[in-house]
C-alpha cells in the first residue's frame, strides 16, 4: 500500500491488519535479552500479572531482580519494557520502515514478552500505534464500531484495578498475529491482546502530547520570558458600584494583561515548539561528559576515519526559519543553512566527509553537541 494511501484512509481514522508487514522477520532481541534490559536500573519496566480465578490483576515496576523471573510460571503475566529502541541498535533499525511519519512523531519501540495467555487487559491508547508481532503468535480482539460508522464504544474504566482496564469490552474484529504481522491502532480504539502462545511483540508509539501539556509548557515559556513590566494596569478606572466586585471591566483589564502575553511572533512560536518536541516524553536527561576532546582534536580524528554518534536518547529536528535553518537538539537551537539542518537532524552518525561539507556555523554547533553529550567518538571496533 502506498503511504499516501494509508495516511488518507486508515491514520487516525481506522484500524489496519497488516499480514506479512515484515516478511521473514525474525526477533533482533530475545525474552532474555529483554528480561535482562529489565533489570537495569535507567530502563522503564513494567511487570503484569493477571489471576483469571479471581480476575485480579498485579502490577510491579522495575527495576526488577534476575531471580524473579523463573518464579513466574509459564502462564498469564507480560513484561513491558520502554524506550528499547534506546538501548539496542538491532531494534532501533526498524524505525526507517516508518519514515513515512514525521520522524519527530514517533516515541519509542516497546517490547513485550508475553507468557501464554499473558495480556494487559482491554483499554485503548491516546496515540496512534503499530503492533508489529516479533515471535511467537498473539490474539488482538479490536472494537472498530466508531470507524465502521456504528455508535462509538462507551469508554468506562474499572475502579477495581490500578490499570486503566475497560469496563466493558465489544470487539468487532479478532485476528491472531504470527512473526511479521502488524496492527496499526488509532488513537481511542478499544483492544486486548493475548499470547497464544510465548511471544514478543513490538509497540512503535507515537507521541501525541495533550493539549494540557502543550498549553503548561507555553505558559511556562511565556512566563520565563515575560517582561516584569507587563503588568494589569487600569488608568481609565472609574469609581465602582461596590468596591467589593469584580466587575467586567476588570475582567476586561486581566484579559488584556494576558494577551500582553501572547506569542504573536510565529518564528518564536515555531522555535518553541520545535524545543518542545525534542523534549517530550524523553527516555533520558543527556549528561556531558568528564571531558573532551578540544576542537583541533575532535577534526583531527574525523579525518583519520573516526565518526561521531548520536546520543541514542538525544532527539533532533529542524524548521525553516526565514531563509535559515534551526536545528534542534533535546532542547538546545542552533541557527544554520538549512542544508546543514537537514543533514544534522537526519544523520544519525555523522563521519569527516559530512563534517567538512558543513558550513561554519553547522560545524560550530557539532562541536558544542559534543561538549554537550550529544554525540559520541565512534571507531570500528565500537560497531
Amino acid at each position: 500500500m502506498p503511504p499516501e494511501r494509508f495516511l488518507r484512509d486508515y491514520w487516525q481514522k481506522r484500524p489496519l491488519l497488516i499480514r506479512n508487514a515484515f516478511p521473514g522477520f525474525v526477533s533482533p532481541i530475545a525474552p532474555e535479552d529483554l528480561a535482562g534490559l529489565a533489570c537495569e536500573e535507567a530502563a522503564l519496566s513494567r511487570l503484569i500479572a493477571h489471576d483469571r480465578a479471581g480476575d485480579s490483576w498485579m502490577v510491579r515496576h522495575g527495576p526488577f531482580e534476575e531471580e524473579l523471573f523463573p518464579e513466574l510460571g509459564d502462564h498469564d503475566w507480560t513484561l513491558l519494557v520502554q524506550d528499547v529502541d534506546k538501548w539496542d541498535a538491532d531494534v532501533a533499525a526498524l524505525l526507517p520502515a516508518f519514515a513515512f511519519l514525521p520522524r519527530w512523531r514517533i516515541d519509542d519501540i516497546m517490547v513485550s514478552f508475553a507468557a501464554t495467555g499473558g495480556s494487559v487487559g482491554a483499554h485503548v491508547d491516546q496515540y496512534d500505534v503499530f503492533l508489529l508481532q516479533a515471535h511467537g503468535h498473539r490474539r488482538w480482539q479490536v472494537d472498530a464500531s466508531e470507524a465502521m460508522g456504528r455508535k462509538a464504544p462507551g469508554i468506562a474504566f474499572r475502579d477495581d484495578v490500578e490499570l486503566k482496564l475497560l469496563r466493558d469490552f465489544h470487539p468487532t474484529h479478532d485476528w491472531v498475529l504470527g512473526p511479521g504481522d502488524m496492527l496499526y491502532l488509532p488513537p481511542g480504539v478499544p483492544h486486548h491482546g493475548v499470547a497464544e502462545d510465548p511471544c514478543l511483540t513490538f509497540s512503535v508509539g507515537m507521541r501525541a502530547p495533550s493539549t494540557a501539556e502543550l498549553l503548561g509548557d507555553f505558559i511556562d515559556t511565556l512566563a520565563a520570558d515575560a517582561d516584569e513590566s507587563l503588568r494589569y494596569a487600569d488608568p481609565d478606572l472609574t469609581v465602582p458600584a461596590d468596591p467589593n466586585e469584580i466587575d467586567a471591566a476588570a475582567m476586561d483589564r486581566a484579559i488584556a494583561a494576558l494577551n500582553a502575553l501572547r506569542m504573536n511572533d510565529p518564528e518564536r512560536l515555531g522555535d518553541w515548539f520545535a524545543r518542545f518536541s525534542t523534549l517530550y516524553r524523553a527516555a533520558g536527561e543527556v549528561q556531558p561528559p568528564d571531558a573532551t576532546p578540544s576542537r583541533i582534536e575532535l577534526e583531527w580524528d574525523l579525518g583519520q576515519g573516526v565518526r561521531l554518534s548520536r546520543h541514542p536518547w538525544s532527539r533532533a529536528v529542524w524548521r525553516r526559519a526565514g531563509k535559515k535553518g534551526h536545528l534542534f537538539v533535546s532542547g538546545l537551537a542552533f541557527a544554520m543553512p538549512v542544508k546543514d539542518a537537514k543533514t544534522l537532524a537526519a544523520a544519525g552518525t555523522l563521519d569527516g566527509a559530512q563534517y567538512a561539507g558543513l558550513s561554519q556555523a553547522g560545524r560550530d554547533a557539532v562541536f558544542s553537541l559534543v561538549e554537550a553529550g550529544h554525540y559520541q567518538m565512534l571507531i570500528d571496533e565500537d560497531e
